[in-house]
């Protein structure tokens, strides 16, 4: 029997099995489950199906696949409580986020982007920088604040744009995706 015969006649079934582990996964979808499922029984069935076994037996093995493959990705999430502090002055996500309509994971997002940009490659004083430009301040009072001219934060900050820049490109070209600021 070819893989899209075996596929075919099993399919629904795994479909099922699926439909009925979906959220349990956390941001494993029932779709996501189903290509796992699908991906786990080619991986099998490329070094050929042994003569005698039959389709429940096959649809089992993948039904256990997925309890695996759940069982080890639930370890690697981390679930991040609102409450919990988040910096070493006990801010937590709640302080953070803004009271806007705008949707939880776009706000996230951007936050997780700005504490990927303070910690790739930065100096102390550029990570400062950054982080009084992200607190409001102006050019100016960034200057003042860390005793430099207006001038040198200004360069500061297109070193930061720079080096950011760069590691976009090489996310974009090594991943094939394009990340959006």
């Amino acid at each position: 029997m070819d893989f899209e015969t075996l596929l075919k006649k099993i399919s629904p079934r795994l479909k099922r099995i699926a439909k009925s582990r979906n959220g349990h996964g956390f941001f494993i979808d029932k779709e996501d489950l189903y290509q796992e499922m699908c991906i786990h029984l080619w991986n099998h069935f490329k070094d050929g199906v042994p003569a005698g076994i039959n389709d429940a037996y096959i649809v089992k093995g993948c039904k256990f696949h997925i309890l695996n493959y759940l069982r080890k990705e639930r370890e690697k999430a981390r679930i991040v409580s609102l409450e919990a502090p988040i910096n070493e002055y006990g801010g937590t996500l709640k302080d953070i986020l803004p009271d806007t309509k705008e949707p939880l994971d776009k706000i996230i997002d951007r936050h997780l982007v700005i504490e990927d940009i303070k910690n790739n490659g930065f100096t102390k004083r550029e990570k400062e920088v950054f982080s009084f430009i992200l607190g409001g301040y102006t050019v100016r009072e960034t200057g003042k604040k860390l005793d430099i001219s207006h001038v040198m934060v200004v360069k500061y900050k297109q070193r930061i744009m720079k080096k950011w820049w760069n590691k976009c490109k090489t996310k974009v070209t090594k991943n094939g995706k394009y990340l959006l600021l």
